[in-house]
């Protein structure tokens, strides 16, 4: 983990005072065109922030409204990347373990086997398979006690502050720390018992047999490791929580920030240490309030500076550069934004995230390795397709300036 580096962050913060267009070096013709391309039918304009700047000096091209504390929908998991990458490392990987509690006898398990869970939101059935082998490369055949999940590395609050009821099971499956995609979770019992369900199958398909039923429990102390498995790393999961706006991932990221920071892994500890990188990195964080890893609760809010302010850090990290970049969606080629600005000048050449719930409307990335920007639109609600057109009109000035 980069904690102590992250105390030692470098000012990334951009110069974004009060001035004249001139002392930030503005075009008064493209501010002017991107003031236009922002007003769109029924897009209240006192509830739309937009800042652009260069990407090397900061001088600002456009503002509006830059320190409005708004809704930020998909565009919060910026914040989780930056922060996770900065505090973990693009080579940080979860890890699932199985351990036994008894002794093994010949070919026989005499005890219960635990299946651990340390919040890896990519655990799949795959990966079960994989820990049942290695339980069998030990010679067990035949468990005598129960295989019990346990899931204590985060707490047990299976949505954040601030969701719509709604959202748990369409827009994210329960929060746990051992969930495994793809198993259907029964009523209550919740996903870390559908998970044992599933690993004692996978024992089963690997010739181990398990007489009875599963469970959950947390483990003992005194257990023999038997199995271990490891995520793709940190910059592989970010590509699929920014370019798919995987709400369920930056869920569990920012729980595990919380986890492996602050040693206690719920929404709140987590969303303490996005804020705290964001400080340590010099980000301006008035108006900013971090209260999920989605951008799905209401209470989340973010401004179009400090948006702008994490992107440009981001950028000028070397450590963390590629992996925060290329998690973000490229126009008209991948991710969110495979279908949207896929013409000449932004094709390919736009590579931003996206955010959308019904009121909130967000864009914020990167054009042409020349300018960052961040665009926030709320509304009650706001007009889907005319906040989006007037994003993408935006960003096509950009590039084609």
């Amino acid at each position: 983990m980069h904690w102590k580096r992250a105390a030692a962050l470098v000012a990334c913060v951009l110069a974004l005072g009060a001035g004249s267009p001139s002392a930030h070096g503005r075009s008064p013709e493209l501010a002017t065109a991107l003031g236009r391309a922002l007003a769109a039918p029924d897009v209240d304009p006192n509830r739309t922030a937009a800042l652009a700047v260069d990407l090397e000096t900061g001088a600002v091209v456009f503002r509006s409204n830059a320190g409005l504390s708004l809704a930020p929908a998909s565009a919060e998991k910026l914040a989780v990347a930056f922060a996770a990458l900065r505090l973990l490392g693009p080579g940080y990987r979860f890890r699932t373990e199985v351990a036994g509690a008894g002794e093994l006898d010949g070919r026989i398990w005499r005890g219960d086997l635990y299946l651990v869970g340390f919040g890896d939101p990519s655990l799949a059935r795959a990966d079960l398979d994989a820990l049942a082998r290695q339980v069998a490369s030990w010679g067990i055949r035949r468990i005598t006690g129960r295989v019990l999940a346990d899931e204590h590395h985060f707490d047990a609050s299976r949505t954040p502050p601030g969701w719509k009821p709604s959202f748990l099971g369409v827009e994210s499956p329960p929060l746990s720390a051992l969930t495994v995609e793809d198993v259907q979770i029964r009523g209550s019992s919740g996903p870390a018992a559908a998970a044992a369900s599933a690993f004692q199958a996978a024992l089963t398909r690997s010739g181990v047999l398990v007489a009875r039923a599963t469970g959950t429990r947390r483990a003992p102390a005194d257990v023999l490791p038997l199995a271990l498995d490891f995520s793709e790393p940190l910059a592989a999961i970010l590509r699929e929580m920014n370019r798919q706006s995987d709400n369920f991932v930056s869920e569990m990221l920012l729980k595990e920030l919380g986890a492996a920071v602050v040693r206690r892994g719920s929404t709140a500890a987590g969303a303490r240490v996005v804020r705290a990188a964001l400080v340590e990195a010099r980000v301006p964080v008035a108006g900013v309030r971090v209260v999920d890893g989605s951008g799905l609760s209401l209470l989340d809010r973010l401004t179009a500076r400090a948006l702008v302010s994490i992107l440009r850090a981001g950028f000028r990290d070397p450590s963390i550069r590629d992996a925060f970049v290329t998690s973000l969606a490229v126009a008209g080629v991948s991710g969110t934004l495979r279908h949207r600005l896929g013409r000449r000048p932004t094709y390919g050449r736009v590579i931003a995230k996206t955010g959308t719930t019904s009121g909130a409307s967000a864009l914020a990335g990167f054009v042409r390795r020349r300018y960052v920007f961040a665009i926030l639109q709320n509304g009650s609600p706001v007009p889907y397709w005319s906040a989006r057109a007037a994003q993408d009109r935006f960003v096509t000035i950009l590039a084609s300036s």
